[in-house]
């Protein structure tokens, strides 16, 4: 017989154990048999509704001090409102995801290559990890915030920020508890637990593999460093090979990418047939998150950078390294390289290719497309030129400036929203590899690189050339993009080429690319409170406040800015290290995606309509421009605000073809306003003005 020290010990246990809730459906049975709704039952207890709508879909758990009072009313609830006849049965667990068979071409939408620098996605959630409602953020909300994840596999979104107490902020306010201790204990948990994880973008694309952000007190708890030294350039910072972290990863055999342990980290094991098995580390305190495309966010709390992070991930792309890594890896995520495809001779679904892709293999181009290093120049000797198709940097000499310029008391800077991505929209490229052409006929639908003298053509010394990235009058032959060729051609001028590269099959392969981060770059800006409906005045008004408005919206429209960038510049990346030699290949060269014919193209583009825009300008308004630098152009100006130079019709509304104000790509903003004596004074000593308008120096953009 059991003694009563025994017995209390025992009922001292039951006490200690933790409240035991009802099944998620019951909870809602009972609540909606009580009459309350789910954001009143949220105010009694202090959270939020979308964390009452979690614990009643077995998406997460309250904690302590929520649980017990949740429990309480819950049995309060229960005895006013038994159910009807059997209790209620528990929420059925869900079923792990199984592979699909390869009977379709919907099935054989995920690769079945062995994974190596692009690893594969996650396992399916075994259960819906334990979480919490996170604390109210100290700014406001914003008037769109990002949709919750609607994919049954990826409950809780995209990404978490792990901080150094376990909590895992993610995206929608919740809050995962963590119990890892180690990195592939994180890594584990990640994938079968953490319900993180986001659809892939294209029915022939691939999910995105998990993010998992540390804290640098997360770093810490699990081992690695609090910083990260050594290395002159953060590319290159990495945890040496024999580091206990690395020990421990490959001892749990799970492998690292090429890049290693850095600051954005993939740790992967091969893929189970169509089952991922990856996931991404990015860690704050390594300088993960560039301070020039994620302003202040780095010091931001961690349910703030799950935010920026997770709108980002939501209108973009999971963030997978810098914004200029996200920016290409959009492009073949919205364009990927392979589809199913039946196999006539034995009728099964097989790999081929995606038509409009850039394909799985690298290409090389043509020889005045690509850099002077290049093995396609070093091998062959090739020394006739190269493309130099550059965004602007060209000062008007001070000699053509007139005395009534020189009177009017102001210089105003206009900035081009994302002239780049307005120059990419219905941007047909080349997608095969390059044939030479002798003395060919030029075709302006035609992509390619066209030799040809342009330097009979003479235009008005006060705007730049357009042939030019310094705005000089070209010399002789050189070799052009289709669209400077074109647009000589536009202006009235016979062009003959001496011979060229072109491609035979083509494509607007950046439509996806350029649709989806116009959408974002728009969306984020009405987040800001600068929206389309604006008249030109409530516009400036706008958009001088905008970054005070929201600075976590705020840093995700620079981000979304330093993709556009980013991604055309990856297009033509050069080698990186200096014990580089010319003529070596180096790793960049070797991905479908470098492709730096694409990148000429859009920087023609964009230097075109830039001058288009200078040269009506002139003709509607008798304005020149003092300066241009890349996007940017500095018109002298009776007023301190555009409206005062801009043309406008009778009835108020601003004059096609010219510069006009608006949120969209290609439309102009204000970048800044100082006096004409000051840009005077710069053009005198041979700099910019369009530089400095904006009160700093502003980063030249070459696509790089």
């Amino acid at each position: 017989m059991a003694s009563e020290e025994e017995l209390f010990a025992s009922v001292d246990a039951l006490l200690e154990e933790k409240p035991q809730l009802p099944s998620p459906a019951e909870r809602a049975r009972l609540r909606e048999a009580a009459g309350i709704t789910q954001a009143r039952l949220a105010t009694a207890l202090k959270t939020t509704t979308q964390s009452v709508k979690n614990w009643e879909n077995g998406r997460s758990e309250p904690k302590s001090p929520r649980l017990e009072a949740y429990q309480r009313l819950l049995n309060g609830w229960a005895v006013k409102y038994p159910a009807p006849g059997a209790p209620a049965p528990a929420a059925a667990p869900q079923p792990p995801l199984v592979p699909e068979t390869f009977t379709s071409p919907a099935a054989l939408e995920t690769e079945t290559a062995v994974l190596t620098e692009a690893p594969a996605a996650p396992v399916a959630p075994e259960r819906p990890a334990a979480s919490r409602p996170a604390m109210s953020s100290r700014r406001p909300a914003a008037k769109k915030a990002a949709k919750p994840a609607t994919d049954t596999r990826f409950p809780h979104g995209p990404l978490a920020v792990l901080d150094g107490d376990g909590s895992a902020y993610g995206t929608g306010g919740i809050v995962l508890d963590c119990p890892a201790r180690t990195v592939p204990e994180l890594v584990e948990w990640t994938l079968r637990e953490s319900g993180l994880g986001t659809t892939k973008l294209n029915r022939y694309g691939k999910d995105s593999d998990p993010l998992i952000v540390l804290t640098a007190a997360a770093a810490v708890k699990l081992g690695l460093p609090e910083r990260l030294e050594g290395h002159e350039q953060r590319r290159s910072l990495r945890l040496p090979e024999d580091h206990p972290v690395v020990k421990q990863v490959v001892k749990a055999k799970w492998q690292l990418t090429q890049r290693g342990f850095g600051p954005w980290a993939r740790i992967y094991r091969k893929a189970q047939g169509n089952q991922r098995q990856c996931v991404q580390l990015a860690i704050l305190s390594w300088d993960a998150l560039d301070e020039r495309s994620w302003p202040g966010v780095a010091d931001m709390e961690p349910a703030d950078i799950a935010r920026v992070l997770g709108v980002y991930a939501t209108r973009v792309i999971t963030p997978r390294g810098s914004t200029a890594v996200s920016g290409l890896e959009l492009m073949t995520a919205l364009r990927p390289p392979t589809k199913a495809v039946q196999d006539p001779a034995s009728g099964n679904w097989v790999s081929g290719y995606n038509a409009g892709s850039l394909g799985t293999e690298p290409m090389d181009p043509a020889p005045p497309e690509a850099t002077p290093e290049h093995p396609v120049v070093v091998n062959s000797g090739w020394s006739g030129g190269f493309l130099n198709e550059e965004a602007y940097q060209w000062v008007r000499s001070v000699d053509l400036l007139t005395d009534e310029e020189c009177t009017l008391p102001f210089a105003v800077g206009l900035d081009l929203n994302t002239a780049f991505l307005a120059a990419a929209a219905r941007l047909v490229v080349g997608l095969s590899a390059p044939d030479h052409f002798h003395a060919p006929t030029f075709n302006p639908k035609i992509p390619g690189s066209w030799l040809v003298d342009l330097s009979h053509i003479e235009l008005d010394p006060r705007l730049p050339s357009p042939f030019t990235p310094d705005g000089t009058r070209p010399t002789g032959p050189a070799w052009y993009q289709t669209h400077t060729v074109a647009y000589a051609q536009e202006l009235g001028y016979n062009v003959a080429p001496i011979e060229a590269y072109l491609r035979r099959e083509t494509g607007a392969y950046l439509d996806p690319w350029h649709d989806r981060l116009k959408t974002a770059y728009v969306d984020t800006l009405a987040d800001l409170g600068v929206t389309r409906d604006l008249d030109d005045r409530q516009f400036l008004a706008a958009m001088e406040q905008h970054k005070q408005a929201d600075p976590a919206m705020a840093a995700v429209l620079a981000a979304i800015k330093a993709t556009v960038k980013g991604g055309v510049g990856k297009l033509r990346e050069r080698p990186q290290g200096k014990g580089y030699k010319d003529g070596d290949p180096w790793p960049a060269m070797q991905r479908p995606t470098w492709r730096p014919d694409i990148r000429a193209a859009v920087i023609s583009k964009a230097r075109v309509n830039m001058h288009r825009k200078l040269l009506n300008m002139s003709r509607m308004t008798g304005l020149f421009p003092l300066a241009v630098l890349s996007d940017c152009v500095v018109y002298p100006s009776p007023g301190d605000s555009p409206m005062a130079f801009l043309p406008y019709a009778a009835s108020g509304k601003p004059q096609p073809g010219g510069f006009r104000l608006g949120p969209t790509p290609g439309l102009a903003k204000l970048e800044g306003v100082q006096s004409m004596l000051w840009a005077v004074d710069l053009m005198e000593q041979g700099y910019n003005p369009a530089r400095h308008i904006k009160g700093g120096d502003a980063v030249l953009d070459e696509g790089e």
